[in-house]
């Protein structure tokens, strides 16, 4: 059984297989494309920021 899906960068239709080195991109440039994209902040997770640590945590402990 053959299975085909849709590079997520330009949705071209390629079929799932070890043969394709770029897999799930379609070729070289989707796959920096969507590289690109991440390095870029584009693409983020919901969720609360994360907690800071103040910034002279070196001897907050021995106070």
């Amino acid at each position: 059984m053959t299975t085909f899906v849709n590079c997520p960068t330009c949705s071209k239709r390629l079929e799932w297989s070890p043969l394709n080195a770029f897999r799930p991109f379609c070729s070289e440039r989707c796959k920096q494309i969507d590289l690109g994209a991440w390095a870029a902040e584009k693409y983020t997770i919901p969720g609360k920021p994360a907690d800071t640590l103040p910034e002279d945590t070196e001897h907050s402990d021995l106070n």
